[in-house]
C-alpha cells in the first residue's frame, strides 16, 4: 500500500510514522508514506498556499492552484483508489472504513487547515471526507495521522498476531471484553477464574457476554447498528 499525505505542515507528520508499529510497517515494505508538502506547488516566491476568503470573513482559505497541481501530478504517476480530504464535517471514521481501506494500494490523503479548503477542491477533487469527530483540529494533520494508523495496523503482516486486530473493539459492532494479565491476585483484586480455567470454550462465551454487557452500558447504539 501507498499512502501520500499532503500537508502545509509537514514536520508536523515526522514523529509518528518514524515509531512503533507505523515504522515497523514500512520497514517491512508492507506500506510506503509519502509526506508532501503543498509549498512545493505553489506558484510564488512566498510559497504561498492560502489567500482571504471571498465575501469577507475570519480566517484564511486553502487555495486550489497548488493542490491541483499537487494531485494531478500525482495522479499522473498512478492510480489512486481514493482521493480523501480530513474535514471536520466528513462521514466519521469507523472500524468498517478502516477495513475497507486496508484493502487499497494508493490512497490520498489532503490534509485541511485554517477555514478549510476552497470549496471547489471539495467538488471536484476529493473522492471522499472524512472526520474524527464533531470537534474541530488546528489542522488535518492530527486526523491524518489516525486514518493512516486505523488502516496500516489491519494490513497482513503489520501486527506480530494478526488475530489481534480482529477482535478489537468495533470489528463485530460490540466493544472488547476486559482483558488481564498477571498477577492473578493483586492486592485481593482477583482475575475471573474462567480465565485461569483454560476452558478454551467457557473463555470464549465468557468474553462474549463481557463484550455485549459492555456495549448495551456503553456504546448501546452499536447493538442497534
Amino acid at each position: 500500500m501507498r499512502i501520500d499525505i499532503i500537508t502545509c505542515l509537514p514536520d508536523l507528520l515526522v514523529s509518528p510514522f518514524n515509531h512503533s508499529i507505523l515504522k515497523r510497517a514500512q520497514d517491512k515494505k508492507l506500506v510506503e508514506i509519502n509526506v508532501i508538502d503543498l509549498r512545493d506547488y505553489a506558484q510564488n516566491n512566498q510559497k504561498q498556499t492560502d489567500d482571504y476568503q471571498y465575501g469577507g470573513g475570519a480566517g484564511m482559505v486553502m487555495m486550489i492552484e497548488p493542490i491541483s497541481r499537487c494531485i494531478s501530478k500525482l495522479k499522473s504517476e498512478r492510480e489512486y483508489d481514493e482521493i480523501i480530504y480530513l474535514s471536520p464535517d466528513g462521514e466519521v471514521l469507523s472500524q468498517g472504513m478502516a477495513n475497507s481501506y486496508s484493502l487499497k494500494n494508493n490512497l490520498i490523503m489532503l490534509c485541511g487547515h485554517y477555514k478549510g479548503v476552497d470549496e471547489r477542491v471539495r467538488e471536484h477533487i476529493v473522492t471522499k471526507e472524512i472526520s474524527l469527530g464533531d470537534f474541530v483540529l488546528s489542522g488535518g494533520e492530527l486526523a491524518a495521522i489516525v486514518l493512516a494508523d486505523a488502516i496500516i495496523r489491519l494490513i497482513p503482516g503489520v501486527l506480530s498476531d494478526e488475530t489481534s486486530a480482529l477482535s478489537d473493539s468495533f470489528q463485530d459492532n460490540m466493544i472488547a471484553p476486559p482483558v488481564y494479565t498477571r498477577p492473578a491476585d493483586f492486592n485481593g483484586m482477583k482475575v475471573p477464574e474462567v480465565l485461569l480455567s483454560g476452558h478454551a470454550a467457557k473463555i470464549d462465551e465468557w468474553r462474549h457476554q463481557q463484550s455485549l454487557k459492555r456495549t448495551r452500558e456503553r456504546r448501546p447504539g452499536l447493538l442497534e447498528e
